[in-house]
């Protein structure tokens, strides 16, 4: 397996994560149902599946089944693989969604659970119906990773993978195109849709090459009409590049952008998403949408990030995911102190989070934890962030920070007693606190100063310090 450097893992685990999010986003609107108020779409739960709060759809519930067997498999070429990928579409089916595209449903109620059958039925449904819904390239961004250091095999898998439900060309072509773009974005932090037209064929990369033209003309407002598979893809990347894209804020400004053009907002939402979160990264999907983020089968968000985890890495040098305790003894002793500007906040290590105050009753980590490694009951918010100075490290270093004091502050307001930790408590648990000092008014030099006389320990690497003055 080729080694990824740490910002293209969290830009692998964004493309489902942020897939994820526009789909929970998205979904109360779908066709209309909900009006999008001043603030802009929330996850505030209905459409047509009558969701919770942040609940994912059936989008992302496909790309899970796609996902969960390119883990397992690390391909998604063979027969086990696919097969694997059938039989958990069917289980989904059985247990009586919430909401379905009808050429999905036909395909999986009339099919056994095995690759060969449901393509088989897929291809019988095309060849009837002449259908070319945008189910399959919903949930094609998993693709990607199983394949990304071998794009013969993303376009093959792309393909293949769409033909379990969806046999028409242009639906398995808008899954080449869009697989190989999110490949692209985890590879090289860039948007280019036009690349994959090179494993096209002459007429139907002159076709594509029409459509993207279209989109990219804009106003993506244009492709309303997004039940299709091409105009759902026209839709998606006009969104995406009539979107300014200057920092990581772009992620939740395209997603707002796409939901904006309505009909199938979801869906065009967990289109974008995957391609905005395999270049943004995971690291930039605000904590605000993470909180309630889930969906199929009864797992969070944060567990999507750890099957991407696996997909495209493995288990890293702590075992993680998959192991129940990060021993972190190295650096931590266990130690609770009240935040000098906050005493609703403590400020902890490693090790305090498996025996937090008794007052705790949200718990905000800044480093990698195992899965038994916090009691149950606090609510427990992670933040992606490197203690380490080189820029390349934390690519969105600055979201990443304030967005970590925003959540503290958010907890607190809803009347929640946090800690906030991370493995050593020298660099970044510092750093947050002192962000979150900056949002209830204090000066960051002033900041800094307190946690230093609080956290005799205290020592932000360069990095941290330059961002918390940018944000000041």
């Amino acid at each position: 397996m080729n080694t990824l450097t740490s910002a293209q893992l969290d830009r692998a685990c964004g493309a489902v994560l942020a897939s994820a999010a526009g789909d929970a986003l998205g979904a109360p609107y779908e066709f209309e149902l909900a009006r999008i108020g001043e603030d802009g779409p929330q996850m505030i739960g209905g459409g047509l599946g009558g969701f919770e709060p942040g609940e994912w759809t059936d989008d992302t519930t496909m790309a899970w089944c796609v996902l969960d067997a390119a883990a397992e498999h690390r391909t998604l070429l063979d027969e086990a693989a696919l097969d694997q990928v059938a039989r958990s579409f069917k289980d989904w089916v059985r247990s009586g969604p919430k909401d379905i595209g009808n050429q999905t449903s036909e395909v999986l109620h009339s099919s056994e659970p095995t690759a060969a059958s449901m393509t088989a039925t897929a291809a019988e449904v095309h060849a009837r119906t002449g259908a070319a819904g945008n189910g399959s390239l919903m949930r094609t961004g998993p693709v990607a990773l199983a394949h990304l250091h071998d794009p013969d095999a993303v376009v093959a898998a792309a393909a293949t993978v769409s033909d379990l439900t969806h046999a028409d060309p242009r639906a398995q072509q808008a899954c080449v195109l869009w697989s190989l773009a999110i490949r692209h974005a985890v590879l090289h932090a860039e948007f280019d849709l036009r690349s994959g037209l090179a494993y096209l064929d002459t007429e139907d990369a002159a076709y594509w090459t029409e459509r993207i033209d279209e989109a990219e003309s804009g106003p993506p407002e244009r492709f309303n009409r997004n039940g299709w598979t091409v105009t759902a893809l026209q839709a998606a990347w006009s969104a995406i590049v009539n979107t300014p894209a200057t920092d990581c804020h772009h992620l939740q400004e395209t997603l707002v952008r796409a939901i904006g053009i309505g009909h199938d907002t979801d869906t065009v939402a967990a289109i974008a998403g995957a391609l905005l979160g395999a270049r943004w990264g995971a690291s930039a999907v605000p904590a605000r949408w993470r909180r309630i983020l889930h969906g199929y089968p009864s797992i969070t968000g944060e567990r999507l990030v750890e099957v991407a985890q696996l997909t495209t890495a493995g288990k890293n040098g702590y075992g993680w995911p998959g192991t129940g305790f990060i021993d972190y003894s190295d650096r931590a002793t266990g130690f609770s102190i009240r935040h000098p500007h906050d005493p609703g906040v403590w400020l902890g290590d490693g090790l305090t989070v498996s025996n937090p105050p008794a007052d705790v009753t949200a718990v905000v980590s800044l480093c990698l934890l195992g899965s038994e490694q916090v009691p149950p009951g606090p609510e427990h918010v992670t933040f992606r962030l490197l203690d380490l100075p080189d820029p390349e490290s934390n690519p969105n270093l600055d979201f990443v920070i304030a967005d970590a004091a925003a959540t503290i502050a958010a907890l607190r307001d809803e009347g929640q007693v946090v800690l906030l930790h991370c493995a050593g408590a020298h660099s970044r648990t510092p750093t947050v606190a002192a962000a979150y000092s900056m949002l209830r008014g204090i000066p960051s030099e002033q900041a800094l100063a307190d946690m230093k006389r609080a956290l005799p320990t205290s020592n932000p690497n360069p990095a941290f310090v330059a961002a918390l003055r940018r944000l000041e």
